[in-house]
């Protein structure tokens, strides 16, 4: 299976990505970048890195799709994509697409805001004049390859839903969430709230507090040291 599937990590520098996501930092990004590589390498499965760099085409769907059929032309009968910006995602995401492969044509990693952190999808399934025409960066994204899988009557498979960090109030919903995230993103995270912590509510602010509390508590099982 290993040598059938490949890794698309389709993520800009951090000077570019941070050019589209002002409220984040360029840290940030070059710790989700390091981060997304160290996860994707822990696989063990081939990988290939698309950032504006090697990027082809005017819009993101064209860029996207571009690089998926680029993977697939390589020999590959299944790719695995995923951005830099999904800070709860880990190997186990990677490792469980790859296995689903065995019995599904199409695995989804679902994002809260209607798209999608990872998409697993064979060639078969492949089709580039559909991918083209989807709402991409919009949250009809996820419905519409749903809509599109069961109108070819194949079978979906779906990993636990996770955010992503599209937007700023996105951040407090990492910082709050009771899922594994690496120390060091996490410590920034909290920096970029607290920075703009005069626009928040005073109920995000007290949530805000609970994070510091779990921040140092060395004892919460929720923080991986990195």
């Amino acid at each position: 299976m290993n040598n059938k599937t490949a890794i698309l990590i389709f993520a800009n520098s951090a000077n570019k990505e941070v050019e589209r996501k002002s409220f984040l930092s360029k840290e940030v990004f070059a710790k989700l970048n390091a981060q997304t590589l160290k996860t994707v390498q822990k696989s063990g499965l081939d990988y290939f890195h698309f950032s504006e760099k090697n990027q082809v085409g005017a819009t993101f769907g064209e860029r996207f799709t571009n690089a998926i059929e680029t993977v697939f032309n390589k020999g590959y009968k299944n790719v695995i994509t995923i951005g830099n910006d999904t800070p709860h995602l880990k190997t186990k995401h990677l490792v469980e697409t790859a296995n689903q492969f065995l019995k599904k044509e199409l695995v989804l990693g679902p994002s809260k805001d209607g798209g999608f952190y990872l998409m697993g999808i064979s060639k078969k399934q492949f089709q580039k004049e559909a991918f083209l025409k989807l709402p991409w960066q919009t949250n009809r994204l996820q419905s519409s390859i749903v809509q599109i899988a069961t109108n070819q009557k194949n079978k979906i498979s779906f990993l636990e839903v996770l955010n992503d960090l599209d937007a700023k109030e996105d951040i407090l919903k990492i910082v709050n969430s009771l899922k594994s995230i690496s120390l060091s993103i996490l410590k920034l995270l909290i920096a970029l709230v607290c920075i703009d912590k005069k626009s928040i509510s005073m109920y995000k602010l007290y949530t805000l507090e609970k994070s510091f509390s779990k921040l140092f508590n060395k004892g919460s099982p929720v923080f991986l040291n990195n």
